[in-house]
């Protein structure tokens, strides 16, 4: 597979979610870097006190490196939000050539204590709000006969080993967010061969490893064997640059990927 040109994304707009920090932040400069214009969003547009980063530095940084952005505050728990937020990027910019899911809410707990109405909200953002935009994205990629939609997954979708189980499965509380990322990277694969004939790539990209972002940090991960971000952003681009008819359907880890194409060394 030959790597992606410098600049593959000329003339493309794409809709980043989560992208006020940590992963997607990453990927939303990583795209403007190579020529996209980046409509980005996240549940407010300045910064926590909880953590480092914000949605309007994002878009400042971008800006600075001449590259081209929109900011658009959404809580993409909410339906009429997900509306709004796609409306006002397709009026601004244009309908998205490239959608990026990668915003997300953690809660660790075991399943026994779990509280339903966290268990639904973890499984709106991780599950219907990635389902959700990419039907309003859909239409108009079809138009254009062309277009990238990738899903941030995790190594947690894939399924325990065991019995015996490693402490880690029997100790961590991931089992919701693990049923989450599982049924994102179903839907990912339908809608990959759904979409096919289309024109337009369906994906899904998870870290080998925890990389160290501020939200990882909050829930105490990402303290040991973490992974370089570079990794997530060099996959995330060649996902949404790579042919639809040959790089489709497919469920990621950012190392063994990276290997595949000869990025990243055996």
């Amino acid at each position: 597979m030959t790597p992606p040109e410098r600049g593959g994304c000329d003339g493309k707009v794409a809709l980043v979610t989560g992208s006020s920090r940590g992963l997607g932040k990453a990927i939303a400069v990583r795209l403007a870097r190579e020529g996209a214009v980046v409509a980005l969003t996240a549940r407010t547009l300045d910064s926590d006190p909880r953590y480092d980063g914000s949605l309007t530095q994002t878009r400042d940084e971008i800006v600075a490196a001449g590259g081209h952005a929109l900011a658009v505050q959404a809580d993409l728990s909410k339906a009429d939000d997900r509306d709004r937020l796609f409306a006002e990027v397709v009026d601004t910019v244009g309908a998205p050539d490239i959608l990026v899911n990668n915003a997300a809410v953690t809660f660790l707990r075991p399943l026994d204590t779990f509280p339903e109405r966290r268990v639904r909200l973890m499984l709106e953002m991780h599950v219907v709000a990635p389902l959700h935009l990419s039907q309003l994205a859909v239409p108009g990629m079809r138009e254009r006969g062309r277009g990238w939609i990738l899903n941030l997954t995790s190594v947690a979708g894939d399924l325990p080993t065991g019995p015996p189980f490693s402490e880690f499965d029997t100790s961590a509380g991931f089992g919701i967010y693990g049923t989450a990322k599982a049924a994102l990277n179903r839907l990912t694969k339908s809608l990959a061969a759904e979409l096919y004939n289309a024109g337009i790539a369906v994906n899904a990209a998870a870290p080998s490893h925890p990389v160290a972002t501020p939200g990882a940090g909050t829930l105490d991960l990402a303290k040991t064997d973490t992974e370089d971000i570079a990794l997530i952003t060099e996959t995330a681009l060649r996902l949404c640059t790579g042919d639809p008819r040959t790089l489709t359907g497919r469920v990621v880890h950012t190392q063994p990927f990276l290997r595949e194409v000869n990025w990243l060394g055996g």
